[in-house]
């Protein structure tokens, strides 16, 4: 390969190399579970998966992995761009991209990224990772009693939020018409509603986006008058793309700023993304091919938000309880420094949960929570010579797995490690592939794929990568699924000076993919897991605050949630609020289920997003550092600990009182004589 074509692919992430090395055929199949990639034509599903030769596995391989492979044209891959220069590039999605500091996103092919990864001022080009279902647990909605109002001391100073706008980023929808979000003339305090996969009504334009429905006041409150005459539910009237009982999206507005939530004044707009349910149908299945849920489309989501407040002239809190596990957890991928830029200006700021990746280990014999937890390992290689494996295990049904794996490995630049992996079963080790090669496209006897690339110098932070994928067999008539069972990545010590590493899995929502193939977590094995670091890396940008999950019943933190520190040691969570068993709005249901209690990250961070939205009334040139360094000021220790930060309950729990009174005291500086 030519300096050129070399330096010109250095600036794509393996992954987006490992997507153009594939035709359309392949992409078309992989779009099923890639957030950030779409068909241009969709396709039907296969019915059953052929056999192969071993002649067949050999020539699959060698045509998969030829570097004159023809690029694919008929996929579309939300990418983030960054470049050296702020410079505008022609857009080749709908609408045109977006600026955060340095980057910008757009909606490419395989050939056209490619093609621009050549431009002198690109330095790089980076996929958007998939966002997940958020993982809580419903406790219970029947015969659920309203809650207890979570209103802050201190009124005089913050007024319940008058004068805010909290924005939602969320899914399952949006139930404007629960009582909870109506004021005293029975209209909506929804202002907004942006939803990101329907196309009901116009999108938004005004804020530079061109894909996607957006609901307006007038529009909420006109449905809402409409309903009481044709005896229909408002939402019916001004539908959403997704509108399921038990609303995700409705349960974490309640909390942050319904009428009995923490900011019962704030107005409220919401962000819908666009993730398709899991379910048992196959059809529900294939229907994700079709669908972009990535971050590129939460950085969108946050710029919204960001520009209503403004168009309003309204100090803006916004609250995600989404997460993703991609990157390397020290504030460098995309859309850590795309939301960190954007929180620059005060009178704005971010909270997230932290994650619910906590759980290690089974505390019976049925209990299954740590199956969504062990998604960590880390480790130090003490010298040159010296070999360690880190094992994890795919599960799927129990024979194959039906989705994509991915781990990532992320290590010193001082260091250079070389790489093998082993299927489960095997005595065969694939490598070593040593720093600065990779293996892309491996078939297998199996049947499935491999693609191992070893980084040196990762352009968003310098530090080394190895990025290990395990991929089925894509076809539009075949789908031959990774084998379950423990596969082994040993790490070489090719010269050591720090010897550090941390990994971690990407991992696939739960869910059956049709023709007997499931999707099941993968998942480090109990020898491989590190029970620390597994906050989201949404929660691992500088200025975002990460929240944790206080069972205040038990005043502990939650088995459940996710830990820190991030991989450059940062204090990640922030802070913990109360997340366990918490009662709010239920979207969508009956008149006699209005209430319902869940568990998780995603309710303790709204708790925190109304806490900080009511600083920011105190005082809104509040910039997202302050916030940050209020809280941790004021925070409460939990019982037996001291001040200093601990990896699951961050500075301890929030005290939303003295937030409120110690941002009011910033604005009141006094001048003393000495």
């Amino acid at each position: 390969m030519k300096k050129a074509s070399l330096k010109a692919a250095s600036k794509l992430h393996p992954r987006l190399r490992m997507y153009s090395n594939a035709n359309s055929d392949v992409n078309r199949e992989r779009a099923v579970q890639c957030a950030a990639m779409t068909p241009k034509v969709p396709v039907a599903k296969e019915e059953s998966a052929p056999v192969f030769t071993a002649a067949e596995i050999s020539r699959l391989s060698m045509a998969l992995a030829r570097p004159e492979l023809r690029l694919d044209n008929n996929t579309k891959v939300n990418v983030f761009v960054q470049r050296y220069e702020q410079a505008q590039a022609a857009s080749q999605s709908a609408g045109a991209p977006i600026q955060g500091g340095k980057l910008e996103t757009q909606t490419l092919t395989p050939e056209q990224y490619t093609e621009l990864a050549r431009d002198p001022t690109v330095a790089l080009i980076e996929s958007g990772d998939t966002l997940h279902l958020p993982r809580t647990l419903v406790s219970s909605s029947s015969g659920v009693s309203k809650p207890a109002s979570r209103s802050v001391k201190h009124k005089e100073l913050h007024q319940d939020g008058a004068g805010l706008l909290v924005g939602i980023i969320d899914v399952a929808g949006f139930d404007f018409s629960h009582p909870d979000f109506l004021d005293s003339a029975g209209k909506t305090r929804w202002i907004s509603i942006w939803d990101q996969g329907s196309s009901t009504r116009p999108a938004p334009q005004w804020a530079g986006f061109s894909y996607g429905s957006e609901l307006t006041a007038s529009q909420l409150n006109a449905a809402l008058k409409a309903a009481k005459r044709l005896k229909v539910p408002a939402y019916r009237l001004e539908p959403q793309d997704q509108m399921y009982a038990g609303s995700h999206g409705t349960h974490v507005a309640s909390i942050a700023a319904g009428n009995r939530g923490v900011a019962s004044k704030a107005q409220l707009a919401g962000v819908l993304i666009g993730i398709p349910r899991r379910g048992s149908k196959e059809r529900e299945e294939w229907e994700r091919r079709g669908n972009f849920y990535d971050t590129t489309r939460l950085a969108h989501a946050v710029d919204y938000l960001l520009a209503l407040g403004e168009k309003l002239g309204k100090v803006v809190v916004i609250n995600i309880s989404l997460g993703t596990n991609g990157h390397a957890h020290d504030a460098s991928a995309a859309i850590n420094r795309w939301i960190d830029s954007a929180l620059t200006q005060p009178g704005r700021a971010v909270c997230t949960a932290a994650g619910n990746a906590g759980q290690d280990e089974p505390e019976f014999d049925t209990d299954l929570g740590y199956i969504m937890g062990r998604i960590h390992s880390s480790g130090r290689i003490a010298s040159a010579g010296l070999d360690q494996d880190i094992k994890f295990v795919v599960g799927g049904n129990g024979i194959v797995d039906g989705s994509e794996n991915e781990l990532e490995i992320w290590y010193e630049p001082q260091d250079r490690f070389a790489v093998s992996l082993r299927p489960p079963g095997s005595s065969k080790w694939y490598g070593p592939v040593e720093p600065g090669e990779y293996v892309e496209n491996k078939a297998l006897p199996q049947k499935s794929l491999i693609s191992i690339y070893n980084e040196l110098y990762y352009q968003s932070n310098g530090c080394n990568l190895i990025s290990v994928y395990l991929s089925p067999y894509f076809s539009s008539n075949a789908h031959v699924g990774i084998p379950s069972g423990i596969w082994t990545v040993r790490l070489h010590g090719r010269d050591v000076r720090d010897g550090r590493y941390h990994a971690w899995i990407e991992r696939d929502d739960p869910g059956n993919m049709g023709a007997g193939l499931k999707s099941w977590p993968s998942r480090f094995t109990a020898e491989s897991n590190v029970d620390n670091s597994s906050v989201s890396s949404l929660a691992c940008a500088n200025c975002v605050l990460g929240v944790a999950n206080l069972n205040e019943a038990d005043e502990t933190i939650n088995k459940s949630s996710s830990q820190g520190p991030t991989r450059d040691g940062r204090h990640k969570p922030d802070v913990a609020a109360p997340g366990t068993e918490i009662v709010a709005a239920n979207g969508f249901a009956a008149d006699d289920e209005r209430w319902i209690s869940m568990t998780g990250t995603s309710m303790a961070s709204p708790y925190v997003t109304g806490v900080v939205g009511l600083m920011l009334c105190c005082n809104p040139e509040l910039t997202a550092a302050q916030i940050e360094g209020i809280i941790h000021r004021t925070a409460k220790p939990l019982p037996g600990a001291d001040y200093r930060w601990v990896d699951d309950a961050g500075f301890g729990r929030i005290d939303p009182a003295a937030c409120v009174q110690e941002a009011d005291r910033v604005m009141s500086n006094k001048e003393i004589t000495l």
